[in-house]
């Protein structure tokens, strides 16, 4: 098997498909290793996918102090602009090269989670609409939301069966997940840059599933169990699948989340572009290891805790927050 494999999703998209046990076991197979896999035939429109790319370039290139009165440092819900340098996603490197912009499902104001001020919880930041903004950006990113959240609800239904549980196993856990579309621009990587500098360090991702969508530049790269690095080069018509850390949680450490990091050393000078989709359960889903994971001669590694819980910590950890 190639360190991180190419996986059709072709006949297992739904229920009943004749390819749910080959796919599911696959999606095991990988989530053992690399924790990452490429997934093609995943029912997400290329058109879709092309129109969101053209909008995320379209909100960088507006003027840099329009994209700072949107900043997420003034959402409850961190949905918003993102400035170059704001995150350090690796402790021990210099801040991240890069400048992003996030947004979510949205919730209305008198929704309980909302009210409770939970952390993704609440409603997205637009730039306007007209010739000094960015027309049809909400509409656009909420239908792009919509096709990627139910590819990653159906990514957990084969995650089941990959752990001999039925495949509605998760489906509790999807009531009010928590998510976040995040559109990024990484400027080219500089040419007397150290080895302490990248796009984005060396990190895991905090939740369930990740699928992202990259440009034709490429620059993604996976640390594998052995230590080695590994490129993640594009592959058309793909969505490159990670898992995060609540999965080895759920799965007692039998699958892996595992580091990555970004350099843009591939673009001959232009900036990439890239769509990381980051998909969590509900809030208050638990998440301890599941049943089929834990046994005497393996018992459970973790203490239980809420998805929210989780996330909250990672957020707080990364951004230097006070706890509240």
């Amino acid at each position: 098997m190639a360190d991180i494999p190419i996986i059709s999703l072709s006949e297992a998209l739904a229920p009943g498909g004749a390819r749910v046990a080959a796919v599911a076991q696959a999606m095991g197979q990988a989530s053992r290793s690399s924790g990452f896999f490429y997934v093609v035939d995943h029912g997400v429109p290329a058109d879709l996918v092309a129109r969101q790319f053209a909008t995320a370039r379209a909100f960088f290139d507006l003027p840099l102090q329009a994209k700072q009165a949107l900043s997420f440092k003034q959402s409850r819900a961190l949905r918003g602009y993102e400035a170059m340098g704001e995150q350090t996603l690796d402790a021990a490197a210099r801040p991240d090269l890069k400048e992003s912009f996030y947004c979510g499902l949205e919730y209305a104001d008198d929704h309980p989670y909302v009210m409770r001020g939970l952390q993704s919880y609440g409603r997205n930041q637009w730039p306007a609409d007209g010739p000094v903004g960015v027309p049809g950006m909400a509409a656009q990113s909420t239908a792009y939301t919509v096709a990627v959240q139910a590819l990653c609800v159906r990514l957990m239904q084969l995650l089941a069966v990959s752990l001999g549980l039925p495949e509605s196993y998760f489906d509790h856990t999807h009531a009010n997940p928590m998510i976040t579309l995040r559109m990024v621009r990484y400027p080219a990587h500089p040419p007397d840059a150290d080895a302490q500098t990248f796009g984005a360090g060396a990190h895991t991702d905090w939740g369930a599933v990740t699928a992202l969508a990259q440009d034709t530049h490429g620059g993604l790269e996976v640390c594998m169990p052995d230590g080695r690095w590994v490129g993640a080069p594009p592959v058309a018509g793909s969505f490159v699948i990670n898992l995060g850390d609540m999965i080895p949680r759920w799965t007692n450490d039998l699958y892996r989340s595992n580091l990555h990091r970004v350099r843009n050393v591939y673009s001959g000078g232009a900036p990439r572009y890239s769509l990381p989709f980051f998909y969590s359960p509900d809030h208050d889903a638990p998440v301890s290891p599941v049943p089929t994971c834990v046994s005497a001669e393996r018992p459970a590694r973790y203490a239980p805790c809420s998805a929210g819980e989780h996330l909250s910590q990672m957020y707080r950890k990364t951004y230097q927050l006070a706890d509240a």
